[in-house]
């Protein structure tokens, strides 16, 4: 958008904390996933049909480092910029978007200690991260849920913090040693987070997702019974990193990017391969046929457009992260409203490019696309059920706003009835 704010330009491959990993860095550390994203992508169609969590999988990355890919080469890490890590990001998601989705609360809570955490809590988590640890996340509450006064409580108990309510839409929480819990404090009545280990009695994870796409992102319900919590956890939420509403929507960004690359890829494969073709084509093999390469060829399209855009919004977060790191107030203000414009604009553009993608690759090919053993349609579920967070409508009015009267857009944003609200019967 011509009209994004702007800020000072930055020196590119350099981080708050030292150079970040050049491009010569960032392509072994890319080669070295690049097998293990091969064998995730081989078995990503089966997980789906079968619900099958990939506990290994996740498991297996960790212990590979890719949840330390933020980590700065200063606190021992590879020190991948955002753009950098969003590119793989990218690439996961085209082997296995659920897998990418269940490590969102963990790149993002890792980013905002990183950006903003003490100097204490930076190198505790980065140690955390380097260890393979990783971090789920339990912020929304449904039902009868009023908006900005979460149900879920932290109080004072004879042992210590001890934490109680229940949650959904927990994703990746079921795959990590922590959770990043959004709760309301007893006594003061502030909204706050907290990072609660998994390794206790206090906590259930259940796997009671039913949407029909992202089926192994296990973001079901998480229960919290008397879970104890760290004074050194609490994190309160002014605290928090200023860009994080745009780095989550990017996090939806790299995902779509992923699927519509993969359900590209999977098309054209079928296709290369198909020897059957109709009387009333355009050549004796279908993938000969100019009409039907025009299909696959304008799928490809839609996934450039959103590797694209993926690139792009990636940037305005590294940027953020700069200026945060930077401590410059107006600097930080700038950069993290062009974060959500761009993230606004990237979302408002990408949904239509990734249902188109993965609608039209069933016009390239017969009937027989459409067999479970194809499982072309898991990608046209889960772009579908990525696309149902945080409605694309509101984000178009509010690049309206801004383009018509220069209206900046709120931070943060809730999900719940209105206060006062009666419930629904």
């Amino acid at each position: 958008m011509s009209t994004l704010t702007t800020a000072p330009a930055l020196p590119t491959g350099v981080d708050a904390d030292g150079p970040a990993a050049t491009d010569a860095e960032f392509a072994r550390i890319r080669a070295g996933f690049l097998p293990l994203f091969e064998r995730i992508a081989a078995g990503a169609a089966e997980r789906d049909r079968t619900r099958t969590l990939p506990r290994a999988e996740i498991r297996e990355l960790a212990a590979a480092g890719f949840g330390a890919l933020r980590v700065p080469r200063a606190l021992g890490g590879p020190g991948l910029d955002l753009v950098q890590v969003f590119r793989l990001l990218a690439e996961l998601a085209a082997a296995d978007s659920n897998i990418a989705q269940a490590l969102r609360g963990h790149f993002a809570f890792i980013e905002d200690r990183l950006a903003g955490g003490s100097p204490r809590s930076r190198e505790l988590w980065a140690r955390r991260a380097l260890a393979g640890e990783l971090v789920g996340n339990a912020w929304t509450e449904i039902g009868a849920a009023v908006q900005g006064r979460p149900g879920t409580r932290l109080s004072v108990g004879g042992t210590g913090l001890l934490l109680n309510g229940e949650k959904f839409y927990s994703t990746g929480s079921i795959y990590a040693d922590w959770i990043d819990v959004l709760a309301g404090e007893d006594g003061t009545e502030e909204t706050v987070f907290l990072a609660v280990s998994t390794h206790q009695d206090g906590v259930e994870n259940s796997d009671d997702w039913d949407g029909f796409g992202q089926r192994t992102t296990a973001s079901g319900t998480a229960r919290f019974r008397d879970a104890a919590v760290d004074p050194g956890e609490v994190i309160r939420a002014e605290e928090r990193f200023g860009y994080q509403a745009s780095f989550y929507q990017a996090f939806h960004l790299a995902a779509l990017a992923g699927i519509a690359r993969a359900a590209t890829s999977e098309a054209a494969a079928l296709l290369a391969a198909r020897d059957r073709s109709y009387s009333h084509g355009n050549a004796a093999r279908a993938s000969a046929d100019a009409q039907l390469l025009q299909v696959i060829g304008e799928a490809s399209a839609q996934a450039y457009l959103l590797e694209a855009l993926n690139e792009r919004v990636a940037g305005t977060l590294r940027d953020a992260y700069l200026a945060q790191r930077s401590g410059d107030t107006e600097r930080i203000r700038q950069t993290i409203d062009n974060t959500v414009l761009a993230a606004s604009a990237a979302q408002v553009a990408s949904i239509p490019a990734a249902l188109r993608a993965t609608g039209i690759v069933f016009d390239a090919l017969g009937a027989s696309a459409v067999r479970e053993a194809a499982a072309l349609d898991r990608h046209w579920r889960n772009a579908r059920t990525v696309s149902s967070h945080n409605p694309w409508v509101y984000k178009a009015r509010i690049l309206g706003e801004y383009e018509v009267g220069g209206v900046l857009p709120d931070q943060h944003w809730r999900v719940g009835r209105p206060d006062g609200a009666a419930a629904a019967s």
